[in-house]
C-alpha cells in the first residue's frame, strides 16, 4: 500500500498497489516531460503578473523548475510510480527543492487543462518533426528524379502495361503525395495550438488569470473558447492520427512497388544491402524486409487512430479518465511515422535503379497501343474507330510473338489505309514520352516544372534540409 496522495485528504485509506499499477501513467507520459515544465514555468510568471503569486515566488519556482529539468535530463530524476503521472512526479520534485512555495503553482490549475496542455504542445512539436521528416524524403524524391528524366518504364493500370512513362514522373508522383501530407500537417497546427489552460477541472477558475499571455507566451494560435471542450477534446491528437495514417499509406503504397521491383521477375531496383536481410536457408536470398514492414506497419498506426476513435466515441462530458488512454497511441505512432519517413528517405537515396530492366519491359505488353490510336485519330478517324484498329493490330503482333513496332508498314496498312511510314516514329516509347508535355504529364518538360515546382514549394516553407 503507498502512501497518501497529493489529493488524498478526503481519503481516510491508502490506494492498493494494483489499482496505482493499473492506473498510473508516468510509465509512458514522462515523455512529456518537457512541455508540462515549459508550461509551468508560463503558468507560474502568468500568477505573478496577476498578483497571484510575488515576483520573487514566480522566479523561485521557475528556477526549481529548471533545476527538474535538468535531473530530468540528466538521467538522475527519480520517477515514481506512486505518484501516478509526469505531473506531480515533477511537482513533488519541484516542493523538494523550493519548499513550500511548491504548493502556489497549482493555484487557479487543474491536471485536466495541465495535461491537455502538454499533450497538445507535444503533439504539436511531433507534427513538426514529422513535417521535416518529409520535407526531406520530398528532396530525395526530386534528386532521384533529376537523375532518371530520361529512363523510361511502363507505367500500369491495374498492374498491368499501360503506356511508357519516365521513372522521374513515377519518383514525382510520391513527391506529391508526401508534399500534400506535409501541407496537411502543417494546417493542423492551428487547431493542436489552441491553449486549455485556465480552463482549470471544468468549469474554469474563480481566480483571475489571463490565459491569453500564457498562450502568447508559448507560442499557441489561440486559447479555448469553451472551459468543458477545452479538457475534454482530443480532436487534435485525432488529427495527427489520421495525417500519420496518410503518410504511412503513401509510404506503404510505394513500398509495395518497390518490393515489385525489387523482385528478379521485375528487376528495376536494387535495393542497397543495409536496407535489405537474407534467409536462414537460402543463401541467394535478399529480402525487402525493410519495406515489408514499414507496410506492415502501416497497419500499425491506422489502429493507433481507430484506438483513439473508439476511446472518445463514448465519453461525456468532461474530463473523463479515461482519456489517459489517448497517449500511448500517439506515442507509438509517433516512433513508427518517423523512423518509418527517415528510413524511407535514407533507402531511397542509396538505392540503384536498373534502367536496362525497365527499357526491356516496355517491349512486353504493347505499351505503344495508345500512339498507334492517337495517330490515327489525328488523321481524321474517330477515336472509337481508331481504339478498334489498334485493338485489332495489337491482337495480330501477339500472334505472331511481336510487338506492334514490328510489324510491317503492309500489315498496318490493312487496319487502316491512313497509315503511313512515319507511324514507326509514333510508336518509339521515347516519342510517346516526349509528346506528353501537358501539366502533370510524363514529358520532359512537364517532369522539369514539376521538380521547379515542388523545389520553389519546399525553399518558400524554408524546410529543406541541411545540405
Amino acid at each position: 500500500m503507498s502512501g497518501k496522495k497529493m489529493w488524498g485528504g478526503r481519503f481516510r485509506a491508502a490506494t492498493d498497489s494494483s489499482v496505482e499499477d493499473y492506473t498510473q501513467s508516468v510509465s509512458f507520459d514522462r515523455r512529456l516531460y518537457a512541455e508540462d515544465i515549459v508550461g509551468s514555468k508560463a503558468h507560474a510568471r502568468m500568477l505573478a503578473r496577476q498578483g497571484l503569486l510575488t515576483a520573487e515566488e514566480a522566479e523561485t519556482l521557475v528556477s526549481g523548475l529548471d533545476a527538474v529539468l535538468a535531473e530530468i535530463e540528466a538521467g538522475t530524476f527519480a520517477w515514481d510510480v506512486a505518484l501516478e503521472d509526469v505531473h506531480m512526479n515533477i511537482e513533488r520534485r519541484l516542493t523538494d527543492i523550493v519548499g513550500p512555495v511548491g504548493g502556489k503553482l497549482h493555484t487557479g490549475r487543474s491536471r485536466n487543462d495541465q495535461v491537455a496542455l502538454d499533450f497538445r504542445l507535444f503533439v504539436s512539436g511531433r507534427v513538426s518533426a514529422w513535417t521535416r521528416e518529409l520535407a526531406r524524403l520530398v528532396e530525395v524524391l526530386l534528386a532521384r528524379a533529376s537523375e532518371h528524366e530520361n529512363t523510361l518504364l511502363p507505367g500500369c493500370t491495374h498492374l498491368q502495361p499501360a503506356q511508357p512513362v519516365s521513372l522521374a514522373q513515377h519518383l514525382l508522383a510520391y513527391a506529391w503525395m508526401f508534399r500534400r501530407d506535409a501541407e496537411r500537417l502543417e494546417s493542423f497546427q492551428t487547431r493542436i495550438r489552441v491553449s486549455p489552460l485556465g480552463a482549470a477541472a471544468l468549469a474554469g477558475t474563480t481566480y483571475p488569470l489571463d490565459p491569453a499571455s500564457v498562450a502568447a507566451e508559448l507560442g499557441m494560435t489561440e486559447i479555448f473558447g469553451n472551459s468543458m471542450d477545452a479538457v475534454s477534446d482530443r480532436d487534435f491528437a485525432l488529427e495527427a492520427l489520421f495525417g500519420g495514417s496518410l503518410v504511412m499509406m503513401h509510404l506503404s503504397r510505394f513500398c509495395e512497388e518497390l518490393i515489385l521491383w525489387a523482385n528478379p521477375a521485375f528487376g528495376y531496383v536494387r535495393l542497397p544491402d543495409a536496407y535489405s536481410t537474407g534467409s536462414s536457408i537460402m543463401p541467394q536470398k535478399k529480402n525487402p524486409d525493410v519495406c515489408e514492414l514499414m507496410r506492415g506497419k502501416t497497419g500499425r498506426v491506422y489502429g493507433s487512430l481507430v484506438s483513439l476513435l473508439t476511446l472518445m466515441k463514448g465519453l461525456p462530458l468532461a474530463y473523463n479518465r479515461d482519456m489517459q488512454e489517448d497517449k500511448e497511441p500517439f506515442l507509438d505512432a509517433d516512433r513508427t511515422v518517423s523512423a518509418s519517413v527517415s528510413i524511407m528517405a535514407d533507402m531511397l537515396a542509396e538505392m540503384t535503379f536498373v534502367p536496362e530492366a525497365m527499357r526491356r519491359a516496355l517491349s512486353r505488353g504493347f505499351l505503344n497501343a495508345t500512339e498507334l490510336a492517337d495517330y490515327l485519330a489525328a488523321r481524321g478517324l474517330p477515336f472509337r474507330e481508331a481504339h478498334h484498329a489498334a485493338g485489332s493490330a495489337v491482337a495480330l503482333a501477339e500472334s505472331r510473338g511481336c510487338g506492334l513496332e514490328d510489324l510491317s508498314l503492309e500489315d498496318l496498312r490493312g487496319f487502316s489505309p491512313l497509315i503511313e511510314n512515319d507511324v514507326f516514329e509514333a510508336l518509339r516509347h521515347e516519342t510517346a514520352v516526349a509528346r506528353r508535355s501537358t501539366p502533370g504529364g510524363t514529358g520532359p518538360d512537364s517532369v522539369r516544372r514539376q521538380i521547379s515546382a515542388v523545389s520553389a514549394w519546399l525553399a518558400a516553407k524554408g524546410w529543406k534540409a541541411e545540405p
